[in-house]
C-alpha cells in the first residue's frame, strides 16, 4: 500500500511542498485546509498534472481531518503571517491556538504519525505539536536548519562560483536572528571553507544567512519565502519515507544533548523510518557553544510564552 502525507496548509509553502511531494511520488498527498475549496481546487489541478510529470500519486483536498486518517506523515505549514502593527507576541498567541487544534486532529487521527513542523516560530510551535500531540520526541521534528543551512550551500556557492552540490554547511539553534551558522563545519568538496575563503567573506555570508528570510520577505514586500522552505520539508519527507538514515540539521526536543534540555532547537540529526532515530554529537568550542546557548535561552522564551 502506498504511502500516506498530509500537508497542513494550502498557502504557498504547504500548495508548493505538495506539488513537489506528488511530482516524487513518494506517496499519496491529503491537503488540508480551512479555506473551502481551496485545497480542494489545489489538489485537482496538482492531480491532472500527474500524467505530465509521470506521477501516479492521488492528491486529494478537504476542509477537515477525516481523509487525513492513518497518514504517515504531516508536513504543517498553517498559521498566519505577521502583520502589520501586530507584535511578536501576537503571533506567537494566534499561531499556538492554530497549531494546538492541528496538534489535536492528527492525534485522534494519525496517532502513529510523525510531523514535520514548519509553521512559525519554528522552534516554539514543535514545542506547542509535540507537547499537544503527547509523541515521543522522535516523531515532532521541526525543519530549520535544513532550510538555514541550504541557503548558506548556496551562497558560498555562488562565491566560489562552483556547484552546490560540492558545497557542504551546518547551522544549528533557533530559526531566527540567533541561529548559529557552523563555518567550521563547512567543507567544498571536503576542504575546510576557512581555507578557501577569508574570514571576511564568511562573515559576510554567516550574517547573510541570519538574514536569508528577510531578505527575501523585503524583496517581494507581500509574501515571505516559500520556494527553498518546501523543498527543505521534502528533503525531510523524503529522508523518513525512504529511511535514507539521512544526517540533516533539525528542530528536536534536547534532553541534555549539547548541554541544553527541555527546548527544541537546531542540531544534527539522523532522519529514517522511526522519525529522528539519532542526535548527532558535535565538538562545539567556546563560542559557538555560546552562541547555542544563547539561542537555545531565546527559544525558552517563546517556548513560555505559549502557556502551553
Amino acid at each position: 500500500m502506498r504511502k500516506k502525507i498530509t500537508v497542513v496548509g494550502a498557502g504557498n509553502v504547504g500548495a508548493t511542498a505538495a506539488q513537489r511531494l506528488a511530482e516524487k511520488g513518494l506517496a499519496d498527498i491529503v491537503l488540508v485546509d480551512v479555506v473551502e475549496g481551496l485545497p480542494q481546487g489545489k489538489a485537482l489541478d496538482l492531480l491532472e498534472s500527474g500524467p505530465l510529470v509521470g506521477s501516479d500519486a492521488l492528491v486529494t483536498g478537504a476542509n477537515d481531518y477525516a481523509p487525513t486518517a492513518g497518514s504517515d506523515l504531516f508536513v504543517v505549514t498553517a498559521g498566519i503571517a505577521r502583520k502589520p502593527g501586530m507584535s511578536r507576541d501576537d503571533l506567537l498567541r494566534t499561531n499556538t491556538g492554530i497549531i494546538k487544534s492541528v496538534a489535536e486532529q492528527i492525534k485522534k487521527t494519525s496517532p502513529n504519525a510523525i510531523v514535520i513542523v514548519v509553521s512559525n516560530p519554528l522552534d516554539a510551535m514543535c514545542y506547542v505539536m509535540q507537547r499537544a500531540t503527547g509523541f515521543p520526541r522522535e516523531r515532532v521534528i521541526g525543519m530549520a536548519g535544513v532550510l538555514d543551512a541550504a541557503r548558506m550551500r548556496a551562497f558560498i556557492a555562488q562565491e566560489l562560483k562552483v556547484s552546490v552540490e560540492n558545497v557542504e554547511a551546518f547551522v544549528l539553534g533557533g530559526h531566527g536572528d540567533t541561529m548559529v551558522p557552523l563555518p567550521r563545519y563547512c567543507t567544498v568538496s571536503g576542504i575546510p571553507l576557512t581555507e578557501v575563503l577569508p574570514a571576511e567573506k564568511i562573515q559576510r555570508i554567516v550574517q547573510r544567512t541570519r538574514d536569508g528570510g528577510a531578505e527575501i520577505v523585503s524583496l517581494l514586500k507581500t509574501g515571505s519565502a516559500f520556494y527553498a522552505p518546501s523543498a527543505a520539508a521534502v528533503e525531510m519527507a523524503e529522508a523518513i519515507l525512504l529511511d535514507r538514515k539521512k544526517i540533516l540539521p533539525c528542530s528536536v526536543l534536547l534532553k541534555g544533548e549539547f548541554g541544553l534540555k527541555d527546548v527544541f532547537i537546531g542540531v544534527p540529526v539522523k532522519l529514517g523510518a522511526a522519525g529522528m532515530e539519532e542526535i548527532v554529537p558535535l565538538k562545539l568550542n567556546a563560542d559557538e557553544q555560546g552562541a547555542l546557548n544563547k539561542s537555545a535561552e531565546a527559544v525558552r522564551e517563546l517556548q513560555k510564552t505559549t502557556g502551553i
